[in-house]
């Protein structure tokens, strides 16, 4: 085994690791947060709702089977940073296009390795979310304390202009019967292939495009996408969204686009202690009573308490680990949202049938 520069690992309550750098050799910061998959790491990190996240896995070995070019849900890695317990820098899977050595280099990534991961996800678990900074260029824990504390808390912070695109594109058969317009807080590629393979033609818009531009491309429904960061602080997207609500035309939020949508609602939204990251978190779906296993990924969520400010609102989805909201729709109207990821890249395909239920929405739309 090769040795690897020493790095260290520097909690915002003053908890220190020290273990092995990975990625790119350097200094980063963010909110720490973990996610509890088993599989699925190349999906994780490249999903943009993870920006600005330090993110530990849970799972022991990262990196044993390489990256694969059809296997990102974005260009590069949009972790702020990763940590780890057990990191290969050589692959086994025959199909592998590289190592995720070089991929998290590419994508300026700095990481920790060799770490009690099991010790830091208990302490988390019990302290709640915090700021974090990994560094494998400065060793010095007082020096790493002064930088930790001019990283901003993701308590407000608006972060999907990072990631989202600026200019307008277009995905999928331009004779398709169902056009969609997306809306990208930082939205994953499987989200829109799910739509395209249903047979729709998906145009991509920039998060704060005027309603007028979203209705002139006349679309049969809206997709509301996921992003990073505080729904909250994203007034313009909330105001776009109310007004698209309006229009009557049908609507399916995603993640930050299910909180957007309930905040333009008159909904609040909060901020949780830890989260949900993983591969294997439990839902029930209150109209059917059926329960599915779905891949999440957010720090806020809606809040319970607030649902008594709108009564044509009505949840549909409840997390069966601790009750809270991960799904709404609104009555009379064609428009839903879940907390979760549907199309589930990494994770299962429980609640694909969830993009089958907006394509039938816009349908009845039509006729």
């Amino acid at each position: 085994m090769e040795s690897r520069n020493p790095a260290v690992l520097l909690l915002e309550d003053g908890t220190v690791y020290h273990g092995a750098a990975i990625g790119k050799i350097g200094t980063s910061a963010g909110e720490i947060a973990f996610n509890t998959g088993m599989t699925g790491y190349q999906e994780v990190f490249t999903d943009p709702s993870y920006y600005g996240q330090m993110l530990i896995m849970t799972t022991a070995h990262i990196g044993n089977y390489g990256v694969h070019a059809d296997e990102s849900e974005s260009k590069g890695v949009k972790l702020a940073g990763l940590i780890t317990k057990k990191f290969s820098n050589t692959y086994s899977r025959p199909s592998s296009n590289d190592s995720l050595q070089n991929m998290l280099v590419e994508s300026n990534t700095v990481g920790i390795s060799d770490i009690d991961t099991r010790s830091l996800v208990r302490h988390i678990r019990s302290k709640g979310a915090m700021n974090a900074i990994v560094s494998s260029e400065i060793l010095d824990v007082d020096t790493l304390k002064a930088e930790l504390k001019k990283v901003p808390s993701m308590d407000g912070l608006e972060l999907s202009s990072f990631v989202a695109t600026n200019q307008s594109y277009e995905v999928g058969d331009k004779d398709a019967t169902l056009k969609v317009a997306l809306l990208d807080f930082g939205v994953k590629a499987n989200i829109i292939n799910c739509l395209v393979e249903r047979g729709c033609q998906v145009k991509v818009f920039p998060l704060d495009t005027p309603v007028e531009d979203l209705l002139a491309y006349q679309p049969n429904g809206f997709m509301l996408s996921n992003g990073p960061g505080d729904p909250s602080s994203m007034p313009i997207s909330i105001s776009i969204v109310d007004e698209l609500v309006k229009t009557n035309i049908p609507i399916f939020g995603i993640c930050l686009g299910h909180q957007i949508l309930g905040l333009s609602q008159g909904l609040s939204t909060v901020k949780m202690f830890n989260g949900h990251r993983g591969i294997n978190h439990p839902i029930k779906n209150l109209i059917t009573g059926k329960s599915e296993i779905t891949t999440q990924n957010h720090g806020f969520v809606i809040s319970k308490e607030s649902m008594s400010k709108n009564q044509d609102i009505e949840v549909t989805h409840m997390h069966l680990n601790d009750d809270t909201i991960a799904g709404i729709s609104l009555k009379n109207k064609k428009v839903f949202s879940v907390q979760f990821h549907p199309e589930a890249s990494a994770g299962p395909h429980d609640s694909r049938y969830l993009f089958d239920q907006f394509i039938q929405n816009m349908n009845s739309n039509k006729n």
